[in-house]
């Protein structure tokens, strides 16, 4: 089972979201429906990133290492 670190922006805000998940598909409708409620005022969201890792491990590293970056030049450069 892969596993996947994506990117999502809020397309009312603009708003950058990082999660990771074995099954994006689900997890954004999740988001996009107001399951997650700290998203809830960001919907409608897209994907702009998304990075598939073959173990749980690595995709959790991932993600920790995205959000140390968030808001910083390195984030920037993942979204380009």
């Amino acid at each position: 089972m892969a596993y996947c670190v994506y990117i999502l922006r809020s397309q009312r805000t603009g708003f950058y979201y990082i999660g990771y998940t074995n099954n994006l598909q689900r997890r954004l409708r999740e988001h996009n429906a107001g399951m997650t409620k700290s998203l809830f005022r960001h919907i409608p969201l897209e994907i702009v990133r998304i990075e598939e890792y073959s173990t749980y491990a690595e995709a959790r590293r991932r993600e920790a290492q995205i959000k140390r970056y968030k808001s910083g030049n390195a984030f920037r450069q993942l979204l380009h």
